[in-house]
């Protein structure tokens, strides 16, 4: 079988962006979060993890972080922030920092792993999305056709690999990694600012200004369906683990989770998850689902992170520990039990959950 992923082009200037200085990253072991919290993080109780202590503190961006992601084992940790730099980080032990990726003109503002964890997607401010290639730390492309900032990013689970992007220029970018050019958009109305894509490859949706989420079918570049109920923008997407439910956050400051089930009924809402604020910088915060599909976390303005139970909506933690707005909450994808919180204050958290 053809190895489909994207090889480095001869003639790209971009690719010769290994960085040379120093990594500027840094982790910290911390005793507790600061504030008290019913049911917060370990501080006596048996460890949960291979983390040096039950709360890491990762600091080294000197800008805003608003994404990062663990890859698909769990192990490693991609940054993305407004000083245009990712940072790469080891999920366990002292979370060293080792690797940077320089070369986006603007801030990045969403990233996304292969299904092997050779390569890392971004998208950024500056209209342009981009693969690195995770060995040498070298830009294998640079995506372009956008023609505004592109807000989100993601990645098909399974068949062909394909990237799918959304911007403020209205458009849903489908794009194969192999070529710098879209292979196809659909046009829409307003600016979008979440993308997802269903398991089987077939759908999309997409969340945008207009408070709406649509589901789209890619070959048709149709809307099959629209599900409402949030009263302002969409801010993030993303499909459960068992790929029937999809979790919704807005700047409403609820998270929702939908029935998207090929026969499901009309009315798809199932739950709204209330208790993350979402403040006053409006920024595009992202939630997330852990492994088993049984817990939904979200960042929130207030600087925390909001745990909930999925199938109950019950408030499991609000974990305190930032200074700005926390812009994503992500659960481990390995079987450890912890969360990651990326934040307006230029750190993150990675601690262990009970």
């Amino acid at each position: 079988m053809a190895d489909k992923r994207p090889r480095r082009p001869s003639d790209d200037p971009g690719s010769q962006l290994m960085v040379k200085r120093q990594k500027p990253g840094t982790s910290t072991a911390l005793a507790h979060r600061d504030a008290s919290s019913t049911g917060a993080l370990i501080q006596s109780a048996p460890r949960t993890s291979d983390l040096d202590a039950p709360l890491m503190e990762l600091t080294g961006h000197s800008g805003e972080i608003f994404s990062a992601k663990f890859d698909p084992t769990g192990h490693l940790i991609a940054s993305g922030s407004m000083d245009r730099s990712i940072l790469l980080w080891r999920s366990n032990g002292d979370c060293e920092n080792y690797g940077i990726l320089t070369g986006h003109r603007g801030a990045v503002l969403d990233l996304q792993w292969s299904r092997d964890s050779e390569i890392l997607f971004s998208a950024s401010a500056d209209m342009h999305l981009a693969s690195w290639d995770l060995t040498s730390g070298q830009r294998i492309r640079r995506y372009v056709g956008h023609e505004e900032i592109i807000n989100a990013l993601d990645t098909s689970k399974r068949g062909e690999e394909l990237l799918i992007s959304g911007s403020d220029d209205g458009t849903i970018g489908i794009w194969d990694p192999r070529t710098k050019n879209a292979a196809d958009y659909i046009e829409t109305e307003f600016p979008i600012t979440a993308v997802a894509i269903s398991e089987a490859g077939n759908e999309i949706y997409s969340g945008g200004i207009d408070n709406d989420i649509k589901v789209w079918d890619m070959r048709k570049k149709a809307v099959v369906y629209s599900m409402l109920g949030h009263s302002d923008t969409v801010t993030s997407l993303r499909v459960s683990p068992d790929a029937q439910s999809l979790l919704s956050y807005s700047h409403d400051s609820t998270a929702k989770t939908w029935d998207i089930r090929p026969f499901a009924p009309t009315e798809r809402h199932i739950r709204t998850f209330d208790g993350a604020q979402m403040g006053i910088e409006k920024n595009l915060i992202r939630a997330s689902w852990d492994k088993l599909g049984k817990k939904i976390a979200a960042g929130a303005g207030d600087g925390t992170v909001v745990i909930w139970g999925a199938d109950n909506g019950k408030l499991l933690y609000k974990l305190p520990g930032h200074k700005g707005a926390v812009n994503c909450a992500e659960f481990a994808t390995n079987e450890q039990p912890m969360i990651l919180s990326a934040s307006s204050d230029r750190r993150m958290l990675l601690g262990e959950l009970r």
